[in-house]
């Protein structure tokens, strides 16, 4: 196998890249969030039917506050993420074969084995490739041909790395 193709200059695309990176990366601060959030409204419930409300009240409010900034992080970050990142559009280049991932953007280039990844989680225009626990880059599935896209997506089930969003 031997995919290569070119990524071109657009100020969106590598915020589209980081928001995507920073939302895998950012995910659980919105569960931590839910968490809190439910557990301070039904600390709070709970205390109004006793004695001991007024000092309870506090400590559930500052529980749904912190819950509710939890999980507004993530989208905060990703905006920013998007925002900061479009001034770094330079070309690139993508060059996929059996055993690494190469990648070029600008004057900087650098690969991954394919004997280092985890494995790789599909979304709606990008895989992400993780080198052990955490997602090290993309693939953007959009900028392929699809005859490109369909070969690496079954050289990476063959493999066992494809994993279903």
């Amino acid at each position: 196998m031997h995919i290569r193709f070119d990524v071109p200059a657009d100020p969106a695309y590598p915020g589209r890249v980081a928001a995507a990176l920073s939302r895998v990366r950012l995910r659980r601060y919105g569960y931590v969030g839910a968490v809190l959030v439910a557990i301070g409204v039904i600390s709070f419930a709970v205390s109004r039917g006793f004695a001991w409300g007024d000092r309870i009240s506090p400590i559930s409010m500052a529980m749904v506050v912190g819950g509710l900034l939890s999980m507004v992080y993530s989208p905060w970050v990703q905006w920013r993420a998007r925002r900061r990142s479009s001034r770094y559009a330079v070309e690139g280049a993508y060059d996929i074969t059996d055993d690494n991932i190469m990648m070029r953007s600008g004057s900087e280039s650098g690969g991954i084995a394919w004997d280092g990844v985890a494995r790789v989680a599909d979304t709606p225009e990008f895989w992400i490739v993780y080198v052990g626990g955490m997602p090290a880059t993309v693939i953007p599935r959009r900028l392929m041909s699809a005859e490109d896209a369909e070969t690496l997506r079954a050289f990476m089930a063959e493999r066992g790395l494809l994993q279903h969003r």
